[in-house]
């Protein structure tokens, strides 16, 4: 994947992660500085603050719109942190780039609709504002680099990436699931691109921030996006996922930085390994698919249906239960089957088909 990207450079400390934290939503003015200079006191450089705040359910608290961008010019000029703020809709664009906000993001319910990605880039033709972009709700990768590609052909060229997580139906520890795999693509297809998580909405409590800073550091997080608020038990909006900045200040110096690049000729030989046994399990891979071609051509001189849904059943039970044994996740190795399975059917379905 082609991006025409220029880097985003705002300020961290060395010895810390790039962090943007401050409050879910600016309630007030009052709110929004009190937590302002608490997080500058403890060395944070990128205040964040939601001013326009879109609800699932009308009647919610949605921000006091243009009214509280003055506050975040007062931040700026107070406390000489860079501010960020959500935009939406090509008026809050127009007003965000009035009153000099530094920092932009674009929503994941704003990241899902093509349409409304349209009119922001059309809105930020030519922007020189770094601009995040949020996952989409669902977790469709397409999606989520269609959106910044409609953005950087309009121009915009300071791009990141924010991992907030996607919804599910069936919620257990997470607000959002995490689905890591999906910004590691991202990253592989846009590796020059800054990609930032969002543990705040990811756990949806504020118990869960700490540990999901320091996983999506290692897994190769560039920085963080956290919710902090300066009393968040009594927050109009997000209130249980928003942490002090005290606490916020704390999480922060437990995190353990690892470095990507400093490898050791002991790691290297272990690579070889991989590399090695990945060779043969392609090898194995194609036996299988040759003796399940073999099937195929029986099961069309015989009449016989493709799918067997006994022997499928048995095949997925019998691997699982043989995964655990051997210290792999029952459903990690179901699904490892389930995709064999499916190419077996589909080469199969070619030989009967010929």
């Amino acid at each position: 994947m082609e991006l025409e990207l220029q880097s985003i450079k705002l300020p961290s400390d060395n010895e810390r992660p790039f962090v943007i934290a401050g409050p879910c939503s600016a309630e007030s003015e009052e709110q929004v500085m009190t937590t302002a200079k608490q997080l500058a006191s403890k060395g944070c450089h990128n205040f964040r603050a939601g001013v326009w705040k879109p609800r699932t359910k009308p009647g919610g608290f949605e921000g006091h719109g243009e009214k509280a961008l003055p506050w975040l010019q007062r931040v700026q000029k107070e406390t000489g942190m860079l501010v960020a703020t959500e935009v939406a809709t090509p008026e809050h664009v127009e007003l965000a780039m009035k009153y000099g906000i530094d920092i932009l993001w674009i929503g994941a319910r704003t990241t899902a609709n093509p349409f409304a990605m349209q009119a922001l880039a059309d809105a930020l033709r030519g922007c020189k504002t770094p601009v995040f972009v949020k996952n989409p709700v669902n977790p469709d990768l397409e999606l989520w680099i269609g959106a910044l590609e409609r953005l950087n052909q309009a121009g915009v060229t300071h791009l990141g990436a924010i991992h907030r997580g996607f919804s599910s139906y069936d919620k257990k520890i997470y607000r959002n699931l995490p689905m890591w795999q999906i910004p590691i693509e991202l990253r592989r297809r846009i590796p020059d691109m800054p990609i930032i998580c969002d543990p705040s909405h990811i756990g949806g409590k504020r118990e869960l921030v700490a540990p999901l800073c320091q996983q999506a550091l290692d897994l190769g997080a560039d920085g963080l996006i956290v919710e902090s608020h300066c009393d968040p038990d009594k927050a109009w909006s997000d209130a249980s996922q928003q942490v002090t900045p005290d606490v916020l200040d704390y999480i922060l110096s437990l995190l353990v930085i690892r470095d990507e690049t400093v490898t050791t000729e002991g790691i290297h030989e272990l690579r070889k390994q991989i590399d090695e046994l990945d060779n043969q399990l392609m090898n194995l891979l194609a036996q299988r698919m040759r003796v399940c071609r073999e099937i195929g051509q029986y099961k069309k001189e015989h009449n016989m249906t493709v799918l067997q849904h006994i022997r499928y059943s048995e095949i997925l039970d019998k691997r699982g239960a043989q995964g655990a044994l051997c210290g792999m996740g029952t459903d990690f190795v179901k699904k490892i089957f389930e995709s064999v399975h499916e190419e077996s059917v589909r080469q199969q379905m070619e030989i009967i088909n010929q």
